[in-house]
């Protein structure tokens, strides 16, 4: 029996739709990089990008468990000597909540040749307009976490 393995003919790419204000962010980060990867296809092969389009909508109302609002710190660096800069999450999410939903995702896909162009088939906005309703996303509903008594 020889071992399945995809070629970039026989992939068919599918739109799927989050809602990010129903979900905190590890939750969402770690299905949309499963979703981008497309492990959860059955042939899903390493090397070939065997993914599926993201639409993630609501990202302003991103959810955070414990204290990452203010503990947790985005750094840029401008390259000369004292441009470090820090933001915390919260401020974070009021400059520009895409980022931190991008910038989780790409955390949690392997950093390979394959990274770009699963990145880019992510569209995250802000709010609930989005401009890929022709593409007739399957909507995507998460299970809320339960708390253990």
């Amino acid at each position: 029996m020889k071992t399945y393995s995809a070629k970039p003919a026989d992939i068919t790419r599918q739109w799927y739709l989050i809602d990010a204000s129903e979900q905190t962010l590890g939750r969402i980060a770690s299905k949309v990089a499963l979703l981008l990867m497309g492990k959860e296809k059955p042939q899903y092969t390493a090397h070939i990008d065997c993914g599926d389009y993201v639409i993630i909508i609501n990202s302003n109302k991103l959810k955070v468990t414990g204290t990452k609002l203010n503990n947790k710190k985005y750094y840029s660096h401008s390259g000369h000597p004292g441009g470090l800069h820090t933001r915390s999450l919260g401020e974070q999410i009021s400059r520009d909540s895409t980022k931190v939903i991008i910038n989780a995702v790409k955390g949690m896909i392997p950093n390979n040749k394959l990274l770009t162009n699963r990145i880019n088939r992510l569209k995250v906005y802000p709010d609930e307009t989005h401009n890929h309703r022709a593409q007739q996303p399957h909507t995507i509903t998460m299970r809320k976490a339960q708390k253990v008594k």
